[in-house]
């Protein structure tokens, strides 16, 4: 989608955020050339804050190419809200449902005809307690296998700083202005996978190659090596669980 084609309701999102972005925080924005200028594509973006959708739309809105993110059905239900994702031609995903594959195949269509869509392959905020990305979520994979369109990592830093995630009292920490930083890397190369059967382990395994880029460019902006293995949700959950029935069983002996 070339920057004529931006249409109303993305300009007047543009309008109402663009303001306030500007006005609160500094930029340091890079990679930008590794936009394509034309064709579908897919981005895979970190998420470590609530605003940094906000911060990641500004840096992709300025690039000419505005991206199609996929929300949380129930997003849709409100009123301003709802209006506006509408508008500039959100996906909505249908969790667990039988619409579960809706978003699926919109991603597939978006692309096919030659618009950007954004991944945050991590599914939810990350929590991993240094904020380094998770083990990601298999979607953007399987949208790029069918596809075979170019997924471009970008990593960001800067929105958990002034909005940490998961706050027990979500405060704004506006001041000092902080700086977003958003930098977008060259396209993964996936092609290895193209003629595989997209198994789920070959999905892990392509999600796993697109997970690496993205916090290869953290670590870059972050000037930090991330850990060897990234957070996984799932596995300290059962770790928690273990611990607990561990703890409950201990003091059932005493």
């Amino acid at each position: 989608m070339s920057r004529r084609r931006i249409g109303f309701w993305y300009r007047l999102a543009a309008v109402i955020a663009k303001p306030p972005l500007v006005l609160l925080f500094k930029r340091d924005w890079r990679g930008m050339q590794h936009i394509p200028a034309d064709g579908g594509f897919i981005t895979a973006v970190n998420h470590n804050s609530y605003v940094d959708p906000l911060s990641y739309a500004h840096f992709q809105y300025n690039t000419g190419r505005v991206p199609r993110f996929l929300a949380k059905a129930a997003l849709f239900d409100v009123t301003f809200v709802g209006m506006m994702l509408r508008g500039t031609g959100q996906i909505p995903v249908y969790r667990e449902t039988s619409n579960a594959l809706d978003a699926f195949r919109a991603a597939v269509d978006a692309i096919r005809r030659g618009e950007c869509v954004a991944f945050y392959p991590e599914g939810t905020l990350t929590r991993d307690p240094e904020m380094w990305p998770m083990v990601g979520k298999t979607g953007a994979a399987r949208v790029a296998l069918e596809t075979r369109c170019p997924v471009v990592p970008v990593a960001q830093w800067g929105a958990n700083l002034a909005m940490p995630p998961y706050a027990k009292e979500k405060k704004f920490q506006f001041f000092p202005r902080k700086t977003l930083e958003v930098r977008a890397g060259e396209p993964v190369d996936l092609s290895a996978f193209y003629d595989r059967e997209p198994t789920p382990e070959v999905l892990k395994e392509a999600t796993e190659v697109i997970m690496a880029a993205i916090t290869s460019l953290l670590e870059e902006l972050r000037g930090e090596q991330a850990p060897e293995k990234p957070y996984d949700p799932r596995q300290a959950r059962i770790e928690q669980r273990r611990k607990a029935a561990g703890s409950t069983s201990g003091e059932d002996t005493k």
